[in-house]
């Protein structure tokens, strides 16, 4: 079994993710979405992505781009490039499928996929999450997932730089 042919095929392109998304549906599958960096796999994210899951049958993970990426942490990031990050995250069996945006927001992917949960990390309050009130329009769940406490991509960078 090829197992990096299984993981590289997670990582899908937004031209593709309809149909992607249409096939769950017909199979009455629950559909979970959220989105981030992901620059340095960490526990925190692990936990988070797993409680994610447990909330349906289909985590689908919108990562941003490198250049979303510097502009929303500044030049000094990604760490990591966005073909490693999504090859990382695909790695996971938690995660169904994972896109690449290069928006600031990942709204337009929001609107393809229409999840049934949105969620997002505890340091976002539901109501402000990106796509809340069109997920909650149809009848979709918009979740904040708690942090791990002494878990973050920017305590870890200043814990290698010092």
């Amino acid at each position: 079994m090829d197992y990096l042919q299984i993981i590289n095929s997670k990582i899908c392109e937004k031209q593709h993710l309809a149909k992607i998304i249409a096939g769950y549906r017909l199979k009455n599958q629950t559909i979970i979405f959220t989105n981030g960096c992901f620059d340095i796999l960490h526990r925190g994210h692990v936990t988070y992505l797993a409680q994610a899951a447990s909330l349906g049958h289909k985590l689908i993970v919108g990562i941003n781009s490198d250049q979303s990426v510097s502009k929303l942490k500044g030049p000094h990031r990604p760490i990591q490039d966005q073909q490693s990050r999504s090859l990382i995250m695909a790695s996971m069996h938690v995660v169904s499928n994972v896109i690449i945006f290069d928006e600031d927001t990942p709204l337009e992917l929001i609107e393809i996929i229409r999840p049934d949960f949105l969620v997002k990390g505890g340091d976002w309050k539901p109501e402000q999450i990106v796509g809340a009130p069109l997920v909650q329009s149809y009848g979709g769940k918009v979740l904040s997932i708690p942090f791990v406490e002494g878990f973050s991509t920017t305590s870890i960078e200043a814990r290698i730089k010092s």
